[in-house]
């Protein structure tokens, strides 16, 4: 979390990298230029170097994963177009530092000096609260940066959001990394003890987060060790980020969607990755099941059903046995599902039967299929004429089941793929008797 325990609201001037502090603070860029893997913002053709370039910023959301450069951003920003710098952190601000910043704020515009507010976690503000932004982003007493790792659509304000720009810092990739490496290097003037693989673990070590990296670097510069250390030396010397995956957040839907669109679209390695990917997160498994067996009936259906019993039986197999060993009964199923035949032919029946029946109302069923326990339902015709299917020669009598009035829907339709092939070759078969019967 960038700037966590950030001071009071105040005036700050971005100061130069010090050396005092940790890495990650010392080595802080001094210009935009500097910052290190979001060209596509910050460079000459992006939104940012854009409007720095025009001297005018318009509010905006940096949205990105932790360590990826938001708050030096903000800090840079303000200088490159002389403007105030004033952060906050969501986590530790309320109501009554909002209305102290924004009352300062008022106060310099005054003197001619414009403020630029950065807000921290910004989606730590509850709906309230960000509403309190509206009138002095659009009065413009101050030019709003928000910084968040969650999703904007979902963690902010709508209005908030028609008022600010969304910006998506990108997580920084080996080659971001690896100069981010090379300048802790030169500015302390010391070689990192990795051999060439440990270095690129290392980089693999920090998924994608610069602050962690740097961290874990200046962890290694002050350590004295005679030989380089290989990347099983550095497994023990060093502690593995832990992945970002928060259960009710962005990173959990994003997962889970990938994880769904694998398995529909056949590809077991990615959907076993995917899966890996959430447990290892420490996702709940019966949640991960439970999605399977969603999926068992959404994307595959009659094409094979099996499928759903595979799914019923590994969340059997999980109970039964718990972690770790019953995970393996969750990859079970979910290389079944990722290697089945697929169709939605009944997740789209489901949807066009609903459908009809809200829109149909209380049609009553056709009295000929009504049972008659009384005798004034008999006199009346209910089960009048009734065809018991069993009575005819193909075991099929081809009698109309629909509502009066209603003509008979095709709800289901099966695909030419696995097992529903066969459901189709039935399915034409009743529909041949019934149009040879409504002749005859």
């Amino acid at each position: 979390m960038a700037d966590l325990f950030a001071p009071p609201p105040q005036d700050i001037p971005a100061p130069p990298p010090g050396e005092a502090g940790p890495l990650a603070d010392r080595l802080r860029p001094r210009d935009l230029s500097e910052i290190i893997g979001q060209d596509h913002l910050t460079g000459p053709e992006g939104a940012i170097g854009r409007m720095v370039a025009a001297g005018k910023l318009s509010s905006m959301i940096l949205w990105g994963p932790p360590g990826t450069g938001k708050t030096s951003i903000a800090r840079l920003l303000a200088d490159a177009v002389g403007m105030r710098y004033v952060a906050i952190s969501a986590v530790f601000s309320g109501v009554a530092d909002l209305k102290k910043v924004f009352a300062e704020a008022e106060a310099m515009a005054l003197t001619g000096r414009k403020t630029l507010l950065f807000v921290d976690e910004i989606h730590r503000f509850n709906r309230a609260q960000q509403d309190g932004f509206l009138p002095f982003v659009e009065k413009g007493t101050v030019t709003l940066v928000g910084a968040t790792t969650e999703n904007p659509s979902f963690a902010l304000n709508a209005a908030l959001l028609s008022r600010a720009q969304v910006l998506i810092l990108h997580r920084l990739d080996a080659e971001a990394l690896g100069a981010l490496l090379a300048r802790a290097e030169e500015h302390t003037g010391l070689r990192l003890p990795l051999t060439p693989d440990a270095r690129e673990a290392l980089v693999a070590s920090a998924d994608g987060d610069g602050r962690f990296l740097l961290g874990q670097a200046e962890t290694l510069f002050d350590v004295s060790l005679t030989e380089p250390l290989d990347p099983a030396g550095l497994s023990k010397f060093l502690m593995r980020r832990v992945a970002v995956y928060d259960k009710d957040r962005d990173g959990h839907y994003n997962l889970i969607s990938a994880l769904h669109k694998s398995l529909r679209g056949s590809d077991p390695q990615a959907a076993l990755y995917y899966l890996a990917r959430m447990l290892v997160a420490g996702e709940e498994p019966l949640y991960v099941l439970r999605r399977l067996v969603r999926f068992a009936s959404e994307d595959i259906g009659l094409a094979d059903p099996q499928a759903l019993i595979q799914c019923l039986a590994a969340k059997d197999a999980y109970e039964f046995l718990g972690s770790p060993e019953g995970e393996l009964a969750i990859v079970q199923a979910c290389l079944y599902l990722a290697t089945a035949p697929k169709s939605n032919a009944a997740y789209k029946a489901q949807k066009a039967a609903w459908k009809s029946a809200r829109d149909t109302g209380s049609l009553s069923p056709p009295a000929n299929i009504l049972n008659a326990p009384t005798k004034l339902m008999k006199d009346i015709g209910y089960g009048k004429d009734y065809a018991y299917d069993h009575d005819a020669d193909d075991g099929f009598s081809g009698a109309n089941y629909w509502p009066e009035g209603m003509a008979p829907q095709d709800f289901y339709r099966p695909v030419e793929r696995g097992f529903e092939r066969e459901v189709m070759k039935r399915l034409e078969w009743w529909d041949k008797k019934r149009r040879e019967r409504r002749e005859t």
